[in-house]
């Protein structure tokens, strides 16, 4: 690993695994026989273009999808046959980072990241007053984690991407989650911004003991963050190494062809959505 954290992974129980998932939007294959094991407190950044499959897998860890074949166990369920109560619970278990936020714009801080803990909630929820004083606290808890708490009482729309990014990231944590999963959650942000959540995601995975699946397409980060990266192209695992002593001409091998920095893995990405507009 290339930074100076480290998990406590243990190898042996993996937390995830898939065997031999497949998906198929009509005639479009998704995910192309994906096998992949994921264990106890690793962080697994997948990579590929856009169009790989990695928003695909990551849905399926949480029963967004559903695999038109083969089987994706998390944490002990197979996914596939749990419905009411028992998909909720797993669902509570594994929270969910978006590109996008996915905040809701006119409540404050403090509210967005409660609405992490509305699975515990019984009865109306009627703003701050439906959430008990040790919810709020902890909450508050989770804000000054991220470096928020003085915008507690902020809107979240007056808040800097990756302000509300970390936001993002608080909200997951009131789930009390056992895996964080992350699709391209720095895509939005600036370099700078990307550096800090990739950060903040990496420093909070170790203190908890969380389970982290990241999808990225930058690959510098991807090298930096990850303990381990699965390259994804055309919804198959072409690569799946520990970062420890990884090139990024290694890393490139993914995408067909050999680059030195994400300028030019963003010069291929931009080849390939040409063409695809052109036909």
């Amino acid at each position: 690993m290339s930074t100076d954290m480290s998990t406590t992974a243990d190898t042996t129980s993996p937390v995830i695994s898939l065997a031999d998932v497949t998906k198929r939007f009509g005639e479009t294959t998704a995910l192309d026989g994906v096998s992949l094991e994921v264990a106890r407190g690793e962080m697994v950044v997948l990579l590929g273009l856009s169009g790989s499959g990695k928003s695909t897998l990551l849905r399926h860890l949480n029963a967004l999808e559903q695999p038109t074949s083969g089987d994706v166990n998390v944490l002990g369920d197979q996914v596939s046959r749990l419905r009411g109560r028992p998909l909720r619970r797993l669902r509570s278990r594994v929270g969910f980072i978006f590109q996008q936020f996915e905040l809701v714009p006119s409540l404050t801080v403090l509210e967005n990241v409660l609405t992490g803990a509305l699975a515990t909630i019984r009865g109306p929820r009627l703003g701050l007053f439906g959430y008990s004083k040790a919810r709020k606290l902890e909450a508050l808890g989770h804000l000054d984690r991220v470096g928020l708490l003085d915008r507690a009482y902020q809107r979240a729309d007056t808040l800097s991407g990756g302000q509300q990014q970390r936001v993002a990231i608080a909200r997951a944590l009131m789930q009390r989650p056992d895996i964080l999963l992350a699709d391209e959650p720095v895509a939005s942000l600036d370099p700078e911004s990307s550096e800090q959540v990739m950060r903040l995601i990496r420093e909070i995975a170790a203190a908890d003991g969380l389970t982290v699946v990241c999808s990225l397409h930058q690959v510098d980060l991807a090298i930096s963050w990850a303990d381990r990266i699965v390259g994804l192209r055309h919804g198959a695992v072409v690569l799946d190494t520990p970062v420890e002593g990884l090139t990024k001409a290694e890393v490139m091998e993914i995408y067909g062809r050999v680059a030195t920095s994400t300028a030019e893995l963003e010069a291929v990405q931009n080849e390939l959505l040409a063409a695809e507009a052109a036909r």
